[in-house]
């Protein structure tokens, strides 16, 4: 703050360069296969993210350091646990009612909270989460394990309305169940965001599933007409909508954190004003929604294209993860989860610099909150094991047990009675 290096920040750099080392040992032990530059990217988003958070509200990053820490844990043991990526998809329908019953979680009377008009809260205790943060994982497992098993038949033609070919009702049904739950979380949760991402997330899998364009066509149509109901029925989506057309119609009221954000990206100029130098703290809620708003401030268009590019360089390397698996599951999988990373920092950036309506996401790796960083580090543990899967399986590395795989069979021979000679 005020150009001035805060005392506790020295102590968050040491504990970052000792649990991204524990993070980096457990990658080469656990899967010495897996792309090295997703880790160094996920956590260059972080450091950023946490210094911008430390000059916003000191409180605020000693409570990230305590979710970096649990965040790291749960990388470690996200790949401890999941020794083959391959058995996630027999779990596909107790991850499709985890998923469901997370993303419904805030609905529930006396459970979910309300935040700045959005029910996508809910309080355990002292603590509040997101629950969608983790639904989204479990949804990209059920999709990727439902489409593997029957693209084949979703992408059969017996159905035919007027030029358009479609599957049975039976096999799209899927699509019509998801294009519901993204009406749900955009209407009773108040949630745009989430509920594009939702969808977006399907379709996006579904279309490399299937390899067939009418699948974009037909739910760019049904969410356009659901986001057009919604927009003439409800008064909080054409307040958003307002907004985003025109923010300085009511500046100093409803537009005023849009106004104020791009304020900030303009007085950033090319380098930025400098850290401490700048006032994100004039917009609200900054490090959340905003936090690319005060990078783009203090760090200037050069910070900012830092960001993007970093995010980019996620999404080409989850690409090529999927472009290099061999196994339908694994490879719409890495699909998905490239999915969330890409289209969440879309929007939430799109929000701020006034491309699409706002909404209130977070920036993955780079916003405040708990649910969201350790979400994000358990899908970056999940892509690390699809990288490293078809690396065995194209000869890269060996196929070496793991020092889980070595402890099994230990404990096997120990369990198996020993044969007596005669």
């Amino acid at each position: 703050t005020n150009a001035t290096i805060p005392a506790h920040l020295g102590w968050f750099l040491g504990l970052v360069f000792v649990l991204v080392f524990i993070a980096h040992l457990a990658v080469r032990r656990l899967a010495a296969g897996a792309d090295p530059t997703l880790l160094p990217l996920a956590v260059v988003l972080h450091g950023i993210g946490y210094v911008m958070i430390s000059r916003l509200d000191t409180r605020l990053a000693e409570q990230q350091s305590l979710w970096s820490l649990i965040s790291i844990a749960a990388f470690v043991a996200t790949l401890v646990i999941v020794q083959r990526a391959s058995d996630l998809a027999r779990y596909r329908w107790t991850m499709f009612f985890a998923g469901a019953g997370l993303l419904l979680l805030p609905l529930v009377p006396g459970v979910g909270l309300s935040v700045n008009g959005a029910r996508i809260w809910v309080a355990v205790g002292p603590i509040n989460f997101q629950p969608g943060e983790f639904a989204k994982l479990a949804l990209a497992i059920f999709f990727a394990a439902y489409l593997a098993d029957r693209r084949e038949l979703i992408a059969a033609s017996t159905w035919k309305i007027g030029p358009f070919r479609l599957p049975e009702i039976p096999y799209i049904a899927p699509i019509l169940i998801a294009w519901g739950f993204s009406i749900v979380v955009m209407v009773g949760e108040r949630d745009l965001g989430s509920s594009l991402l939702f969808f977006a997330l399907f379709v996006i899998v579904m279309w490399i599933a299937t390899e067939r364009f009418i699948y974009l066509g037909l739910a760019t149509v049904l969410f356009s007409g659901a986001a057009i109901a919604a927009w003439k029925f409800f008064s909080h989506v054409q307040t958003r909508v307002s907004i985003w057309l025109d923010p300085w119609a009511d500046e100093y009221g409803k537009g005023y954190q849009i106004v104020q954000a791009l304020y900030g990206v303009g007085d950033g100029g090319l380098t930025g004003t400098g850290l401490g130098r700048g006032s994100p703290d004039k917009i609200p809620e900054a490090q959340n929604d905003f936090i690319f708003a005060a990078i783009g401030e203090e760090l200037g268009m050069l910070g900012a294209t830092a960001i993007l590019i970093s995010y980019l360089l996620i999404v080409g390397a989850g690409l090529r993860i999927a472009l290099r698996t061999e196994r339908t599951f694994e490879k719409l999988l890495a699909v998905g989860l490239t999915t969330i990373i890409g289209i969440q920092a879309f929007i939430i950036i799109g929000g701020v610099i006034k491309v699409v309506p706002l909404t209130g996401i977070t920036l993955p790796f780079v916003s405040y909150g708990g649910s969201s960083l350790l979400s994000n580090y358990v899908l970056l543990a999940l892509l690390l094991r699809l990288s490293d899967t078809s690396a065995i399986r194209l000869g890269d590395r060996p196929d070496t047990p793991t020092p889980i795989e070595r402890w099994r069979a230990w404990r096997l021979r120990r369990s198996t009675p020993h044969e007596v000679g005669a």
